[in-house]
């Protein structure tokens, strides 16, 4: 198990391949569709996202009495839908990381590979399990989008990942597409 806690340098995640699993602590953002429409369209980020890690999730906040939010369920989501705009945002933005879940392109691969970023596969249909590692809230940027397409800032402790694309352009994803389709083409004939 590898720990590290953002911001990420370069070294670091140039360092990560395919299949480490990692404990990241620090500062995490989320960013879902709309964020990264807004990013690639030119919106300046509420906060300078050099060496950060980016989250697909739309979290589920609770407001207490105080105005503070907790997060109660902050699973990832699927994260092909980032697949236009994640490597100009990565490129345009110094991003290190991206949480997600089932994926990205070759845009991305190469994004990754171009710009010295890793791609962290996140447990999927584990939402209260992944907030129990979110230990507080910062802040809360464009929240006009709507809650779950808000840029959150998240606090996260020991958050358990597995390293699915790495800076040296290999992918599980698409070694897990080549061989199934190579046993279906196998089936098929």
């Amino acid at each position: 198990m590898i720990s590290l806690t953002s911001p990420l340098s370069e070294d670091q995640t140039r360092s990560l391949k395919v299949g480490d699993t990692v404990e990241l602590s620090g500062r995490i953002y989320t960013g879902r569709d709309a964020v990264h429409h807004r990013l690639h369209t030119g919106t300046p980020p509420p906060v300078d996202l050099h060496g950060q890690v980016i989250y697909h999730c739309g979290p589920v906040m609770m407001q207490g009495s105080d105005g503070r939010y907790t997060c109660t369920a902050a699973g990832p989501t699927t994260s092909a839908r980032e697949e236009p705009y994640q490597w100009e945002v990565m490129r345009d933005h110094g991003i290190r990381g991206v949480i997600g879940k089932g994926g990205m392109g070759p845009k991305t691969i190469a994004g990754c590979q171009d710009y010295g970023c890793v791609y962290f596969h996140a447990i999927g249909g584990a939402a209260q399990v992944c907030a129990e590692r979110i230990s507080r809230v910062d802040g809360v940027d464009w929240l006009d989008l709507g809650s779950p397409e808000a840029m959150w800032h998240l606090w996260c402790e020991r958050f358990p990942l597995i390293v699915t694309i790495d800076a040296h352009g290999n992918s599980l994803h698409a070694d897990v597409f080549a061989a199934s389709k190579a046993k279906l083409d196998a089936l098929k004939a």
